[in-house]
């Protein structure tokens, strides 16, 4: 069968653009083929800065036609009806049916239309124009002689687009697509004549284009370890640069640079930040793992000789970024960070939370809170969290926002602020996603916390909850941020008095009209800049956020532990007890249980938990009330429920203290003797007998059951167990 080849030639596609493009290009064309009836299909497709190629195989050189069928009216309908019908799909007579049976409706007749057959490339230019307008770019130029509908990213410069060895007269704006296309922009700009996909990719590559990216990745990667390794050094690893590097060059040349010695004083994250950011260059690191004074540039030229004007023109570049970013630094600590906090007053945090200097001041009376709960001296914790907002309006961190905080502890550092402290400030932000790194330090663990549960505290507050997909405040990740911080520290914090005291710091700043929002209709001059004084506002009140942040805290800490492999159901069971707030108390019970459930005791015990359960929620409906208390001893008569009602009690006094001491295994331990007490009672013991005494005493036994478990865990809510 042919192949159908299509590429669209264009100025650069930002790196960013390319992968989704492709895939949406790939996904709705091979679509529409198949659609058509001429799949299976098996398709590819590259991106590379200029052009989209498609390549499909098995595309059928004909179109089958496929046998329509249209349901009529039923036989002996109307002559009407029937006459409309055949009207309505051009036939003559009811001879061109066929007649179907329908038991319930009767029998009815059936237009069977057979589409014609077609030849490919007579219907292909509809599709792939089509495919054309589905791409769904970002952002996009349309032609204005063409309408709204023909847009692309760039400015198209040609369409091949050929099926077998046929051009397709595939038209999209002011285009016609053609046999040939254009290779490197510069190092190979003629025409090229192409017949199929093998010869357009072995003419491309003689033409300097590379049109696979993970062929060109892997280039990118071997020319820059390979010339690093030649001067002793490594390649700081930076998936995401490379990525977006092999979307900017089609024949990847890979030089090294120098930094001026002048500029290594500068922090290693400042010179990392403006290398990668504005310069696409790659860092190189020492043998000690240090930052060296190389990098390396990843050209889209091959140059007579041998780079050392495109190296000497980016050092050249890079001399004058670093001067500004040394020009930042050095200025910078001219101004300590506390005589910064007054300019925190004219940045707004959020228009009905405040300022981030109230922010901060909630922040400092909450890490006082916190640091005996995280092992912190209380002092630290509060110089930290006063200056750790600060570096936000250093000229450094306005030109490199990635480097808010990690700014902060170099300055903090050079003002003469204890190290606790300044790696404190660093920290704050931490951990911002699942596989950022969490602090560990107890200052840093202090202040992490304040920030997060102030601004988890204050949207809720304010009801601005995430709903759905919807996270505009990414609230979710910050819960999973404390999650970890608690967790992951082993700190026995109650949830519910540190929301309750970060409502009541938020209060107070709603009472005092503290909180401000910018320019408005009623101005006030305050110390040369103009606000809008807000009023008290309405915010739920701290027993409704706790109650919400509970629930919400349970959800994602499902998440959490759902990623360490902990079953959902089991996490359910904890959180049904009610009442509890502590993390590490949580995953404790949680761990314990996981590992009981894993034992045949603990198995089978879940089954009989599951058996007496069924029998009292029927019975309890059958008679209108609830079973709970204990069984009378003096009323049993059989063997084994006296042995069950004393191995119940046995087991309560083992696990009541146990579960006072938070040894769960232990609990879980005592809750495993009660397998064969329980097995023998279902086996040997009626509960529903006629003497409604015998039978009300037997469902109080098994309502012993279900508390003793239940004090453990909510086991109804745990999955398997039935019989």
């Amino acid at each position: 069968m042919p192949e159908l080849l299509l590429e669209l030639l264009s100025e650069e596609i930002p790196a960013r653009m390319q992968a989704r493009a492709a895939e949406n290009l790939e996904y709705f064309l091979t679509t529409y083929l198949v659609q058509k009836a001429l799949g299976p299909v098996s398709a590819n497709i590259y991106a590379t800065p200029r052009r989209l190629t498609y390549i499909a195989d098995n595309v059928r050189q004909r179109r089958i036609g496929v046998p329509e069928e249209k349901k009529g009216p039923r036989v002996g309908a109307p002559e009407a009806a029937i006459l409309g019908f055949l009207k309505a799909n051009g036939l003559e007579s009811l001879d061109a049916c066929e007649i179907r049976q329908d038991k319930k409706k009767g029998d009815y007749y059936v237009a069977v239309i057979a589409e014609e057959t077609q030849d490919t490339i007579e219907f292909l230019p509809d599709i792939i124009e089509l495919a054309f307008e589905a791409v769904g770019w970002q952002k996009s130029m349309r032609w204005a002689d063409h309408g709204a509908r023909v847009r692309w990213v760039r400015p198209l410069h040609s369409i091949l687009c050929v099926f077998g060895e046929t051009v397709v007269p595939v038209t999209f704006g002011p285009f016609v697509a053609g046999g040939t296309t254009l290779g490197h922009r510069f190092l190979a700009p003629d025409p090229i004549t192409v017949t199929n996909f093998a010869d357009y990719e072995k003419k491309l590559r003689a033409a300097k284009v590379m049109i696979d990216p993970v062929e060109r990745r892997a280039v990118i990667k071997k020319q820059a370890e390979k010339l690093a390794a030649a001067e002793g050094l490594t390649l700081k690893q930076d998936d995401g640069l490379l990525t977006e590097v092999t979307g900017l060059v089609e024949w990847p040349v890979v030089l090294m640079g120098r930094i001026d010695a002048a500029f290594m004083d500068l922090p290693p994250e400042v010179l990392i930040t403006s290398m990668r950011h504005h310069q696409k260059y790659f860092s190189l690191l020492d043998k000690d793992g240090d930052l060296a004074p190389r990098f390396i540039v990843v050209s889209n030229m091959e140059a007579t000789d041998g780079g050392k004007a495109i190296v000497a023109g980016n050092e050249r570049v890079l001399r004058a970024r670093l001067a500004d970013a040394k020009f930042f630094w050095d200025q910078d600590r001219k101004t300590k960070l506390e005589d910064r906090l007054p300019q925190l007053e004219k940045v707004v945090f959020q228009a009905r939370l405040g300022t981030l200097a109230e922010k901060v001041e909630r922040m400092q009376s909450l890490a006082a809170h916190l640091a005996p709960h995280c092992g912190a001296d209380e002092g630290d914790a509060v110089r930290a969290a006063q200056l750790c907002k600060a570096d936000l309006v250093s000229e450094m961190v306005v030109e490199f926002t990635d480097l808010q905080g990690l700014m902060g502890k170099y300055y903090a550092l050079d003002q003469g602020e204890k190290p606790e402290v300044a790696q404190a400030i660093a920290d704050h932000y931490s951990p911002a996603g699942p596989n950022d790194d969490c602090p560990s330090a107890p200052v840093s663990v202090t202040v992490a916390l304040a920030d997060k549960i102030d601004s988890l505290v204050g949207f809720f507050a304010i009801d601005e909850k995430p709903t759905g997909s919807k996270d505009p405040f990414a609230l979710r990740r910050t819960a999973l941020g404390i999650i970890r911080l608690i967790v992951e520290n082993g700190l026995r914090i109650g949830l519910t008095s540190v929301v309750n005291k970060a409502h009541a710091l938020l209060e107070d700043h709603l009472d005092k009209g503290t909180v401000r929002v910018p320019l408005g209709p009623k101005i006030v001059t305050e110390g040369g800049s103009s606000f809008q004084l807000k009023q008290a506002h309405k915010i739920f009140s701290a027993e409704v956020v706790a109650d919400d942040l509970l629930a919400f805290f349970a959800d994602r800490l499902k998440v959490h532990l759902r990623g360490e492999g902990v079953r959902h159901d089991l996490i359910d069971a904890v959180f049904a007890l009610g009442g509890e707030d502590d993390l590490v108390r949580i995953r404790k019970r949680v761990e314990a249980l996981n590992s009981f459930l894993e034992t045949d005791d603990g198995a089978n015990l879940l089954t009989a938990y599951k058996r007496a359960a069924n029998i009292l929620r029927i019975e309890e409906k059958n008679d209108g009330r609830t079973y709970s208390g204990g069984a009378d001893a003096a009323k049993l008569e059989q063997e084994e429920e006296k042995v069950l009602l004393a191995a119940l009690g046995q087991a309560e006094a083992k696990c009541a203290p146990a579960l006072q001491k938070e040894d769960f295994a232990a609990a879980m331990s005592a809750l495993a003797t009660l397998r064969g007490p329980v097995d023998a009672f279902f086996d040997h013991v009626t509960v529903n007998c006629d003497d409604k005494i015998l039978r009300l005493n037997r469902l109080l036994l098994l309502s012993q059951i279900r508390a003793a478990m239940d004090r453990v865990a909510d086991f109804s809510r745990i999955e398997g167990g039935e019989r």
